[in-house]
């Protein structure tokens, strides 16, 4: 029984697959942010051999095993391309979106983005959740998910670019103030050539 139904879970490589993940790589798993490869081989689990991914994530210290047949449906994927990059950038400088759903409902919905595993899901979350300058408006739970979206954000474009963390963060930051700046400069002179009632 457990045989069958081993047999009926266990994913065959498909051609997808092709391209596999190698020790040394930088990956990305959507709940947990950018890892490493540690490495990648065969290992006896329950009586049966798996051909596993070591993915180990530094600032938790945790390392995830995961089958390499079901890498890409589980989401792990490999660090963002440059035009991916650029596209999340681009995400970053527009202007907020601002929804009248209650906190709740859009808390949840930022959150399975943040856990999507998607960089531009991501920068929106970043984006959209962006407090004022002096930090007014904003609540604890909406500081926390800023917190962890411009964390991994952060994360993956240090890693992809080569920099470090903290200063891609700081690099982040900045670029959400000045098209904070840039906003509120166009709509003081939008203001100024409205034509008084």
């Amino acid at each position: 029984m457990v045989d069958a139904a081993f047999g009926a879970t266990a994913a065959q490589p498909r051609p997808e697959d092709a391209d596999p993940f190698h020790a040394g790589d930088f990956v990305v798993y959507p709940t947990h942010g950018v890892g490493k490869v540690e490495r990648v081989g065969e290992e006896d689990v329950a009586g049966h051999t798996l051909d596993l991914i070591h993915v180990s994530f530094a600032e938790n210290r945790m390392t995830l095993r995961i089958p390499v047949a079901q890498a890409r449906a589980s989401g792990l994927r490999k660090i963002a391309t440059a035009d991916v990059l650029a596209a999340a950038m681009r995400t970053l400088q527009e202007r907020p979106r601002v929804s009248r759903i209650m906190w709740t409902k859009r808390a949840q919905g930022y959150l399975a983005k943040i856990n999507s595993g998607d960089l531009c899901a991501l920068a929106e979350v970043v984006r959209d959740l962006q407090s004022a300058g002096d930090g007014s408006g904003t609540s604890f739970s909406q500081r926390n998910l800023f917190e962890l979206a411009i964390e991994r954000l952060g994360a993956e474009v240090a890693v992809a670019s080569r920099v470090d963390k903290t200063a891609t963060i700081e690099h982040l930051t900045a670029l959400l103030q000045r098209a904070r700046e840039t906003a509120a400069k166009r709509i003081a002179a939008s203001a100024e050539s409205a034509p008084a009632l």
